[in-house]
């Protein structure tokens, strides 16, 4: 943490001079000591100090300043740092005007010009008025605060983007929060009204700003530090994430490319609780982390948030087209950028995307649920994972199922829990048929498919799990996919005993191969995976022994 700060105001400059030389002298190991020569000055100080995060122990301040006295800055300046020490310089003649301060605006003390010698005059009074401010501080949050709206679709990027990449931040709700209408104040971006604003531990600040732009901001990496690999990663969720461990533990150069946040869909899950060897289950954030934190022991080169658009074969070699114009060669091409939820197509929902509606489960907007009901749409595992974390802190989660009841799509783990909680409510037979609000979410329109019956209900949240589709436009025309867009693999692509079109290698494309030699597929984007994190990480670890075999015949 910084050090925190003492601030002296005075228009003279020689005192000025004078008392921070004693300032410094006596507690310039402990304290940062800042001046200035005008009450004007010293608030700009101020003020960037709040933008900044930076503490302010205590106000030492001149009294008879023109155009804003010592008292006169010290009301305006407290508002900022209402828990810092005040205390005024002044002469003989101004001990009147010091004594009223002390009963009208809380001035802790006032001292005598001169204050030689200091060890007599000076030092003991402010230690004492330090150690009492040491007593009560609490050190602030250090790091990234986010100024903004809950019903802004742009604050809910910054915040999915930061939490997602494992960046600690401080949310500050530009509505509910003085202190964010304060750090707007002193900002002062170009428009007020372009939220969000985000602020940095340096002091700079970005205004609605992209997740390439934080990334670049907190350091995270976006562009490959070699033009060529053995293995390029495209998808970071856990197939990817293992395929890239074990590539690079067994001597592959590995780059991965996430367009998000290394996790994927399952690090945006509450909790998984039936994955093998964490009997009390982990958060998809965590096996993420722990993920992330093991490949780059390992070497692997994570790019994110980068994103690819296209891939090109030139034998033998696959070269990765990326969404800025640059592009990365490799013998081995491995694609696992698993599968997003479907949108729902009613009216109203677009508008309100992002402003009460969100796809997957938007952590990061669980505390704003508190006492409100929270609905959900999906019936499956990740459905569920988010109704039971919800449960937490909404007054009641009603989950919205289409069909007659969770056995189909849910593990039975997970309906025990839900029919043990006692403010989760399933409405089965039940979908949503039209979202209302202006600027955010304020009430759905949900269907009976048995009665057709339909009912109108005050809403704040929507979090939708419904099915999912893979993207992979950008390897149209390169690689075999089904009619929903899963990447056809192995034993899929040979048809009445015949290898793929194209095909010109004297045997069947591996298990888990294309049908171009050199690109595989894992996980949920391949066509007839198993939809489970488990057996996506199987497949990453699998598919590196299958390109071990491609490359020595390579």
């Amino acid at each position: 943490m910084a050090k925190p700060v003492i601030l002296t105001v005075d228009d003279d400059p020689e005192v000025l001079q004078a008392i921070a030389r004693d300032l410094r002298r006596q507690y310039g190991e402990r304290f940062r000591i800042l001046r200035a020569d005008s009450g004007t000055a010293a608030l700009e100080v101020v003020q960037q100090l709040k933008l900044r995060n930076e503490p302010i122990s205590l106000f030492l301040v001149d009294q008879r300043m023109p155009r804003m006295s010592g008292v006169e800055f010290l009301e305006q300046a407290l508002a900022i740092f209402p828990q810092a020490k005040r205390a005024l310089l002044t002469a003989y003649a101004d001990t009147d005007a010091a004594i009223r301060a002390i009963n009208t605006t809380r001035i802790d003390y006032y001292l005598l010009k001169p204050w030689d010698p200091p060890q007599e005059r000076l030092y003991p009074v402010l230690d004492d008025l330090l150690d009492d401010w040491q007593a009560g501080f609490r050190p602030p949050f250090e790091g990234i605060r986010v100024v903004g709206n809950r019903w802004s679709p742009q604050s809910h990027q910054v915040k999915d983007f930061l939490a997602r990449n494992q960046v600690p931040y401080q949310w500050l709700d530009i509505e509910l929060e003085a202190e964010a209408q304060q750090l707007m104040a002193y900002a002062e971006p170009p428009n007020r009204q372009e939220l969000p604003l985000v602020l940095f531990a340096d002091g700079t600040q970005l205004v609605q700003p992209s997740n390439l732009q934080i990334a670049e901001k907190i350091g995270l990496r976006t562009q490959a530090e070699l033009p060529f690999y053995d293995l390029v990663i495209v998808g970071g969720g856990p197939s990817g994430l293992a395929a890239a461990v074990y590539g690079a533990s067994e001597g592959l150069s590995t780059v991965m490319v996430e367009r998000e946040a290394p996790g994927g869909q399952a690090g945006s899950s509450s909790r998984i609780e039936n994955y093998l060897g964490f009997p009390v289950g982990l958060s998809g954030a965590d096996l993420a982390r722990r993920a992330v934190a093991q490949a780059r022991r390992f070497g692997v080169e994570i790019l994110t948030p980068q994103e690819v658009v296209g891939v090109g074969v030139q034998d033998p070699y696959r070269i990765v087209k990326l969404t800025d114009g640059s592009e990365i060669s490799c013998h081995v091409l491995l694609v696992a950028t698993g599968v997003s939820y479907r949108k729902l197509n009613v009216p109203g929902m677009e508008k309100l995307s992002g402003a009460g509606v969100y796809y997957g489960a938007a952590m990061t907007e669980a505390l704003a649920c508190s006492g409100e009901d929270v609905y959900i749409i999906g019936g499956a595992n990740s459905a569920g994972q988010a109704a039971m974390h919800f449960a937490k802190y909404a007054r009641r989660v009603i989950m919205l199922v289409r069909g007659e009841s969770l056995t189909k799509s849910m593990s039975q783990y997970l309906i025990d829990q839900i029919e043990s909680t006692e403010n989760i409510e399933v409405l089965t037979y039940a979908s949503v048929v039209e979202v209302k609000g202006e600027t955010h979410l304020e009430a759905l329109v949900i269907a009976d498919a048995r009665t057709g019956e339909q009912q109108t209900v005050d809403a704040k949240s929507l979090f939708i799990f419904i099915g999912a589709s893979p993207r992979t436009d950008w390897l149209d025309g390169i690689v075999e996919r089904d009619p929903q867009g899963f990447i056809v693999t192995g034993p899929d692509l040979l048809r009445e005993g015949k290898r793929p079109r194209g095909w010109r290698l004297d045997r069947d494309p591996f298990l888990l191969e294309t049908n171009v030699p050199g690109i595989f597929a894992t996980g949920d984007v391949r066509h007839g995976s198993v939809k489970r994190v488990a057996s996506g990480v199987g497949e990453g670890a699998i598919a590196v022994q299958f390109v071990h075999r491609y490359l020595s015949k390579v």
